[in-house]
């Protein structure tokens, strides 16, 4: 009797995909080679974060085990994940992480063309109480012939080649946009890879739940407040949004992608220019999101137009349906 019903044995994997997609553009395989690093990254971080606990990878960074070796906090552990894959793909030239200072100039032996900008380990304040937590990473090209330098990385989220993330939840999932579309790859722990689960993925043109951290409201600017009030209260008799907000960022993002709504993290007088940061968290998002149909603004501007001063520069950022997003946006002409 045959078991194809239960065993698919022409699986399209995140590789294959973007093989598939690289040829269609006459691409070089460079970019499928870096996707492969990447994902060879997050399979490890996926396979710490879940044995977190057990493998006593909570904690000070710096704390040593019974032998006396240095024990890596799992943020710690992620950042070096990735920078070594990446290097040791041969694809990228500069490499920009929120846990680095300042930009990493890969060896001149080790370089390809590609500009790297990533989270290792988004939400990691969460990682104690079991919260999801994820990966983010955007992808641009070098457009110069001068020697890599951190003003590399300075460019639009326009300019994107690539984005996505990595959701370590319920599953470990990889949202991905090569600027085609976004596609959602699920972790099959049985073959290792990655499985093409969901193509083409858009966002709901209006949703039902907004997402922020409403213990601010007293630093919010009035026309937050008001649009608050109006989810809430609606005058015009349709029923009030649910509020949802998890703290992680990836998970808060990829549930708006998946059900539609609003997230947002505004500035406020505690921080004037927002706190998630430009290269590196909002605008691998912005690109993901209008790829899937939605809008990205800083509330004045679209995100993919902020040109970057700085490689940790933040932004005030709202994300979502095209209908929440425009709505949001009319209470602020109102306030200005």
């Amino acid at each position: 009797m045959s078991d194809r019903g239960t065993f698919d044995t022409n699986v399209v994997t995140v590789t294959r995909f973007v093989m598939e997609e690289g040829r269609r553009a006459k691409g070089t395989g460079e970019l499928t080679t870096l996707l492969n690093a990447l994902c060879t990254a997050v399979k490890a971080i996926s396979s710490a974060v879940r044995k977190a606990g057990i493998a006593h990878l909570y904690g000070i960074a710096g704390s040593t085990n019974v032998t006396g070796d240095q024990v890596k906090k799992l943020d710690i552990l992620s950042n070096d994940l990735v920078i070594n894959m990446i290097k040791s793909s041969f694809t990228s030239c500069v490499l920009v992480s929120e846990e680095n200072d300042k930009a990493i100039i890969v060896e001149p032996e080790k370089r390809g063309k590609y500009i790297v900008c990533f989270d290792p380990l988004d939400g990691s304040s969460n990682i104690d109480c079991l919260v999801s937590i994820g990966t983010i990473f955007s992808i641009y090209r070098k457009t110069t012939d001068d020697e890599p330098c951190e003003k590399d990385a300075l460019q639009p989220g326009r300019n994107l080649v690539a984005a996505g993330y990595a959701l370590y939840g319920s599953a470990t999932m990889i949202v991905l946009s090569t600027g085609q579309g976004v596609n959602c790859f699920m972790l099959d722990p049985a073959i290792g890879e990655f499985i093409l689960i969901e193509r083409n993925v858009k966002i709901k043109p209006k949703g039902k739940i907004y997402s922020l951290n409403e213990g601010y409201a007293k630093f919010f600017h009035p026309s937050i407040n008001e649009y608050l009030r109006h989810k809430k209260n609606p005058e015009d008799g349709s029923a009030p949004y649910g509020a949802r907000y998890v703290g992680s960022m990836v998970s808060d993002v990829h549930r708006t992608i998946a059900y539609g709504g609003i997230f947002m993290y505004p500035a406020n007088e505690k921080s004037p220019k927002g706190k998630l940061r430009l290269l590196y968290e909002c605008n691998p998002i912005a690109f993901l999101i209008e790829q899937a149909g939605g809008l990205a603004t800083t509330g004045t501007q679209r995100i993919l137009d902020v040109q970057p001063e700085t490689i940790h520069q933040r932004v005030p950022f709202v994300v979502g349906s095209p209908d929440d997003v425009n709505e949001y946006l009319s209470f602020v002409q109102k306030f200005s």
